[in-house]
């Protein structure tokens, strides 16, 4: 059993972004743990990617979310790991079939692609979309 829900991190760019997710989350009722960063100073995106990462996979959190300006370098970063299914979404469609047909752990968004209003959209429709299994599940087996 994880002890966040959702372990949510961001780089410089993200950063606005973020803190309006992560007061969005608390609203919800949500355990949720900032890995940072902490402010608009410049870092590194892989840096953060991986916080959130080996949150996922020593079962710290249950899923997570990362965002940068296009959410192209934290999708990279965190696809590294073949544990880590890390969907880069600009619509609410997108978050929807993450979930329900990738079985996506990792949400990533772009701060500078999406406005805020669709992005907290995106990200309610991700945490209310249950995997559908069945024929997707053979899918990602062969993944691994």
């Amino acid at each position: 059993m994880s002890k966040y829900n959702i372990a949510i991190a961001s780089d410089h760019s993200g950063y606005n972004l973020k803190t309006s997710i992560v007061k969005h989350l608390k609203k919800k009722n949500l355990t949720v743990l900032d890995l940072g960063t902490h402010n608009t100073e410049i870092v590194d995106y892989p840096d953060y990617a991986e916080k959130v990462v080996d949150c996922l996979l020593q079962q710290e959190a249950e899923l997570g979310i990362l965002i940068c300006g296009t959410g192209i370098g934290m999708s990279i970063a965190a696809n590294r790991s073949s544990e880590i299914r890390a969907a880069l979404v600009t619509s609410v469609f997108m978050a929807e079939r993450a979930k329900l047909h990738n079985d996506a752990n990792i949400l990533v968004l772009g701060s500078k692609i999406v406005e805020e209003k669709l992005t907290i959209e995106m990200v309610n429709k991700f945490l209310d979309t249950k995997f559908e299994g069945g024929r997707h599940s053979l899918r990602l087996a062969k993944l691994r």
